[in-house]
């Protein structure tokens, strides 16, 4: 008798959290709402109107964590923006999510050969050979753009021989 106080609660608040979980979506679903505000930032994207389409992506992720296209919209818009380096770690939360996604691994590849991280691009490229074993498009794209990175020469301060000149310094009047 003393116990049966204990025991309805108890069972009370176990029959409320396995309700709970019942509801929840699956981890392969993205929330509809998410989807359309990527939607909508891909539309003003290609309106040049970077960011507006920021603020879209933003919000998606926001929606819905788990939107891997949310990452990669959002990272080819801060790249066009100019910041490679947001653009590599939104590309990195992608493939956090789905680390085989081959589009994240190919675009993220191009953004490190833009940088200048060519042993990290090479590191993309040995992962997308493993994952597109037939004839893959992204393989050859981002080795061609390593192989043309590590053409192009690289000038050091060391390189450059400054000369000295020595002439007549002018007052100003003031």
């Amino acid at each position: 008798m003393r116990f049966s106080r204990a025991a309805i609660a108890l069972s009370f608040s176990l029959a409320l959290m396995s309700s709970a979980g019942i509801g929840k979506q699956a981890d392969y679903q993205i929330d509809p709402l998410s989807l359309s505000l990527v939607a909508q930032g891909d539309i003003l994207a290609k309106a040049n109107s970077l960011g507006e389409a920021v603020d879209y992506y933003q919000t998606a992720l926001a929606v819905d964590p788990r939107n891997r296209a949310a990452y990669i919209a959002m990272a080819r818009a801060v790249r066009g923006q100019g910041l490679t380096g947001k653009a590599i770690r939104y590309y990195k939360e992608a493939l956090e999510l789905d680390p085989n996604d081959l589009t994240a691994l190919a675009e993220q590849g191009d953004v490190m050969v833009a940088k200048g991280a060519l042993e990290a691009a090479r590191g993309n490229l040995a992962r997308l050979k493993i994952l597109c074993r037939n004839d893959c498009g992204k393989v050859d794209m981002l080795a061609g753009n390593i192989v043309k990175a590590g053409q192009k020469p690289v000038l050091q301060a060391s390189a450059v021989e400054i000369k000295p000149v020595i002439g007549e310094v002018t007052e100003k009047a003031n």
